[in-house]
């Protein structure tokens, strides 16, 4: 066994903003660009639908296949905010009421 340092995604992150060489500054650079994109798009969440529709034509999905996919994600976001409303509080409850859902479509 060897001793090993780990990090999670955050942490890589952080480990690569204090890297002091010029070959890291692009990185840096995209990062802080990706991060502020976010920023713009917890002000303003139709900017995060217009760059999920973007890589979706991007990996070259139809125009059906894209707007049935928001849909659906639409609902889905719904379904568990109405979930939240009459109390389920976590991951057991929406585990077995996704399951039951999927049985349900399946039938």
């Amino acid at each position: 066994m060897r001793k090993t340092n780990c990090a999670n995604t955050e942490g890589v992150f952080r480990i690569i903003q204090f890297i002091p060489l010029p070959k890291a500054v692009p990185f840096k650079r995209w990062l802080a660009k990706v991060g502020y994109e976010r920023v713009q798009e917890i002000e303003d969440p139709e900017l995060a639908t217009k760059r999920t529709k973007t890589l979706y034509r991007a990996k070259g999905y139809s125009e059906a296949w894209i707007e049935k996919r928001m849909r659906g994600i639409a609902v889905r976001q719904e379904l568990t905010d109405e979930w939240k409303n009459r109390g389920v509080k976590g991951e057991p409850e929406y585990v077995i009421f996704t399951s039951e859902i999927s049985k349900a479509a399946l039938r």
